[in-house]
């Protein structure tokens, strides 16, 4: 059956992050199984730039185009991925006209904003508590994560949707593409205080560290950390072949959902280090192709003795195909 599926989001392009990379596979995904999909992002809208966060832009006075594109699409199912404006703006919409939809939680968005604005955690849960509560369906990466949202209070019902990886793409490569003293610890990602970058590039460990992103942080860092070779922002090819040339992928977050270029790394070969915290708990479920640890480097150092065929043989189980199907086994009749 061919179903019109209205998708809204916040993040999108030009951010490149995991939430970003699991909405464009699984709505590609949809729309090769012949399904039509309406997608409705920041771009279609006048934006301004998020606090603290002005790379990021977020959709502003959009409550009336929004609400002309689903009037005009008439959509038989509705997802809302993200607690932002327009997500606010669709649920709104959805109340309005009795309609049923899923949402997804995709980050640790309290956490976040404490670390940001200092702004206690038990009102971001409230403020989450408050978005979430309409919604059928509430979609979730992990056990973890469910785990945790049971505990703070939400009554949806809690489904999962995974996450993939594209193996084809991220693959063993030459490291000879990377010069530098060996072994190379990597970080990949937004270079954002969430990410606890400095956690990782504050440890006394051989070899050279890379962080590979940009991000508010980015100044900083590189002033703290002169030592560390600071890569910039990279997608595509370049991506793909710096992450190959690692020794050691590092994933020092304490905050992340899930955390998809872990199995990007993994595809590539490449075992990783982290904290025993939701997201890697979830995703290095087997010490053959990582290492957890409350003290990262011991994390790091266990890692570096592991088998590149053993990563990728783990990553090789995700798909987004299984992914795709997940979302679209959740997804419930809007009317």
């Amino acid at each position: 059956m061919t179903l019109r599926i209205a998708f809204i989001t916040d993040a999108w392009h030009p951010q490149i992050n995991g939430v970003v990379t699991t909405i464009q596979n699984t709505c590609s995904a949809l729309e090769r199984a012949g399904h039509r999909i309406k997608l409705i992002t920041p771009d279609l809208f006048k934006t301004f730039p998020c606090p603290s966060y002005p790379s990021i832009r977020l959709a502003l006075n959009c409550s009336k185009k929004l609400n002309a594109q689903l009037v005009e699409f008439n959509p038989q199912r509705i997802h809302i991925a993200t607690e932002g404006p327009l997500g606010i703006a669709a649920r709104k919409y959805c109340l309005r006209h009795n309609l049923a939809f899923t949402t997804s939680f995709h980050t640790l968005f309290a956490e976040y904003v404490n670390l940001r604005f200092k702004i206690p955690v038990s009102w971001g849960y409230a403020f989450l508590r408050w978005f979430h509560a309409p919604a059928s369906k509430v979609m979730v990466a992990t056990g973890s994560i469910e785990s945790e949202l049971n505990v703070r209070g939400f009554k949806n019902a809690l489904v999962r949707w995974s996450r993939g990886v594209n193996p084809d793409f991220y693959h063993p490569r030459n490291k000879s593409f990377i010069s530098l003293p060996r072994p190379v610890s990597m970080f990949v990602g937004r270079v954002a205080i969430e990410k606890n970058i400095a956690g990782f590039l504050s440890l006394d460990i051989p070899g050279t560290k890379i962080v590979v992103g940009d991000g508010p942080q980015m100044e900083e860092l590189k002033a703290k950390f002169p030592e560390t070779v600071f890569v910039g922002f990279l997608s595509g090819e370049p991506l793909a072949k710096h992450i190959a040339a690692a020794d050691v992928f590092v994933f020092p977050s304490r905050t992340d959902t899930f955390g998809i270029v872990m199995l990007d790394a993994l595809a590539s070969g490449i075992p990783v280090a982290a904290f025993p915290v939701a997201g890697p708990v979830d995703v290095i479920t087997s010490d053959k192709v990582g290492k957890l640890d409350d003290n990262l480097k011991h994390a790091i150092m266990g890692a570096l003795q592991l088998d590149a065929q053993d990563c990728r043989n783990f990553a090789l189980k995700y798909s987004w195909t299984n992914c795709t199907e997940q979302f679209f086994n959740n997804l419930v009749p809007a009317f």
